[in-house]
């Protein structure tokens, strides 16, 4: 029998845990390992901030899911790899493996730069659930006494959807609460060369389309912004420019997390895993990684360096190819690589009293076909998904689209 362990509980974990169980059964052990004892659904924590959703509305207990599929799960943190043992250790145990798949999610660099953050900083974030309570009650002090917004997403970030659904529900609500005309000011500061980039090189026809909306929302765009620093009142770009903000949201850049940055020839320099197409580890061949821990290409430089997102539909894709090869190997069957700027790119964006569905045949330019298709009729497509999505998760259903 065959121990395949798995680090992480989010997208990209669970979906390999399931997958693996149900083609292999009896003949592999599948172990998920995760610092978190529960799954959440990530794409809903732009709604916490505004009280739309609650903890415990996007989430379950990941324990109670995987134990009923056959599938052990240790609710603890991994400290080190060790790939010429096969062996890893945890805050609690020594464990060995004959295959391993990395899919750990991101660390959060607010180190980037002076004032980022909310711990140590002067903005606030939605990346966690933790994160997103507090600054849920950040929003509920600022609509007292309103003042500047901005929100956005530094140089060598990432996850730019995240910063263009935060900042439309963020002037949803203040139209909503009969606040807006308090607000001088709504600026989105990004690393994008131009809006609707997404770090994906962009979508045909996206580009007029959210410029025309933001006009209509009466937003402000500064593209092509790299942070200097950020005081208590204002942020600092590098070209000399001030942008004044009363509540801020900002999304910095991932890196890997410590369990891949302690152990030795597992990732690179910011802890993230080289990968073929396969996502197999390129020395290790017993090793995969998926989701945001995987090193992925890039569709090209930027003026500002920008990184590419891994949304959770992305993570579900490579850590099915994984899967798939693992259980090939174990099966003695062929392989089947997928690479990246492959994956088909499909998103539900919210605009806070609307959303527009985000579609196309591969992830980098050229495409056959790319579009963004706005619901002018309301959110409730992202709210359906949800919630179907949470149900498929929790029953181990990964076979179902």
């Amino acid at each position: 029998m065959k121990r395949i362990v798995i680090l992480g509980g989010s997208f990209a974990g669970l979906t390999a845990a399931y997958k693996l169980k149900r083609n292999l059964r009896e003949d592999a052990e599948i172990i998920l390992i995760s610092r978190t004892d529960k799954f959440w659904f990530i794409p809903s924590l732009i709604w916490v901030p505004f009280g739309r959703r609650k903890r415990d509305q996007i989430s379950f207990d990941l324990k109670e899911a995987l134990e009923k599929q056959g599938i052990l799960f240790y609710h603890e943190g991994a400290k080190q790899i060790f790939p010429e043992k096969n062996l890893l250790t945890t805050e609690k145990r020594d464990l060995s493996y004959d295959y391993l798949i990395i899919a750990t999610g991101p660390a959060y660099n607010f180190q980037l730069l002076s004032g980022l953050g909310p711990k140590t900083g002067y903005t606030h974030s939605v990346c966690n659930i933790n994160e997103a309570e507090e600054c849920k009650n950040a929003w509920e002090e600022f609509v007292k006494d309103p003042g500047p917004i901005v929100v956005g997403a530094t140089q060598f970030a990432s996850c730019f959807g995240a910063a263009y659904e935060v900042i439309f529900n963020v002037e949803h609500q203040l139209r909503k609460l009969k606040i807006r005309k308090k607000v001088p000011s709504i600026t989105y500061l990004t690393s994008e060369p131009f809006l609707s980039h997404f770090g994906i090189g962009g979508m045909f026809g996206s580009r007029p389309m959210i410029e025309a909306f933001f006009k209509f929302r009466g937003i402000s765009a500064i593209t092509n912004a790299a942070i200097k620093e950020i005081q208590t009142n204002k942020i600092l770009l590098e070209d000399g420019r001030e942008v004044p903000f009363k509540f801020a949201i900002i999304i910095p850049p991932f890196v890997g997390q410590d369990v891949v940055r302690n152990s030795e020839g597992i990732g690179n320099e910011k802890g993230f895993v080289e990968v073929d197409h396969e996502y197999r580890h390129k020395k290790y061949k017993n090793i995969f990684a998926a989701g945001v821990a995987a090193v992925v290409p890039s569709p090209g430089p930027t003026p500002i360096p920008v990184g590419v997102p891994k949304t959770g539909y992305m993570s579900e894709v490579m850590a099915e190819v994984a899967a798939k090869n693992i259980i090939a190997d174990i099966k003695n069957t062929k392989h089947k690589p997928k690479p990246f700027e492959k994956i088909t790119p499909l998103c539900i964006m919210d605009a806070g009293d609307m959303e527009v569905f985000i579609v196309g045949t591969n992830m980098f330019p050229p495409r056959k076909f790319n579009a963004l298709i706005p619901n002018i009729f309301g959110d409730w497509m992202k709210i359906l998904f949800e919630k179907y999505y949470l149900w498929k998760m929790k029953t181990g259903r990964v076979y179902l689209p």
